[in-house]
């Protein structure tokens, strides 16, 4: 059986350095995308959408792993784009006013019947409240900027800064701020968790 790292496999975009910002290209990829809207920090639609995601991408993963493809591989990280209909309001001190979509990247290999497939497995067996605002679409960025920022969200501040002031002095910024969770924050100390901080740009 094939085993693939995807993480590895797209290292320039699944991971970055710490200590400075970097330009990446980033194609074209599929993902499953839930939307949403609210402070992810209270809303229970967020951790709903949250489950829903993880519960379609793992089923997906054991459906590759034991069909004709027979490939294994690790689910991809949680990553969210985020932005505010008046973005002079996209705060962090406020975040009730937050737009949102999350979503998990999915190999080039999962189609739509498994896509389809998966769906009614996980409907069948948990049925989670979010599962019918889960969608498969492909998703493009292209040129971007990414930095790593170490260290719990609330203090993400200066690092999106960074991103920003290095985006501002070559071109300007395009597109929605995105994230991607490298961390399982149920287990790892907030001093530890790592997020990749990306902004696209022209």
């Amino acid at each position: 059986m094939e085993v693939i790292d995807f993480k590895k496999e797209l290292k320039h975009l699944y991971h970055s350095s710490s200590k400075e910002v970097v330009v990446v290209d980033v194609p074209s990829m599929n993902f499953l995308m839930v939307d949403g809207e609210g402070d992810p920090n209270t809303s229970q639609s967020f951790s709903d959408a949250v489950g829903a995601l993880f519960a379609v991408s793992y089923t997906i993963k054991f459906m590759i792993k034991k069909g004709a493809i027979a490939i294994d591989y690790g689910v991809m990280p949680l990553e969210g784009l985020w932005w505010a209909y008046d973005m002079m309001k996209f705060s962090q001190d406020d975040k009730s006013n937050w737009k949102w979509t999350i979503m998990i990247m999915q190999p080039s290999f999962v189609t739509r019947e498994i896509i389809e497939d998966a769906f009614a497995e996980v409907k069948k067996k948990k049925n989670p409240v979010s599962l019918s605002k889960v969608r498969f679409e492909s998703f493009s960025e292209g040129r971007c900027a990414q930095i790593m920022h170490i260290g719990p969200f609330s203090e993400e501040g200066p690092t999106i800064l960074k991103v920003h002031q290095f985006i501002d002095s070559i071109s300007h910024r395009t597109g929605k701020h995105h994230e991607i969770y490298l961390s399982d924050i149920r287990k790892a100390h907030p001093s530890r968790w790592k997020t990749i901080v990306r902004q696209p740009m022209k």
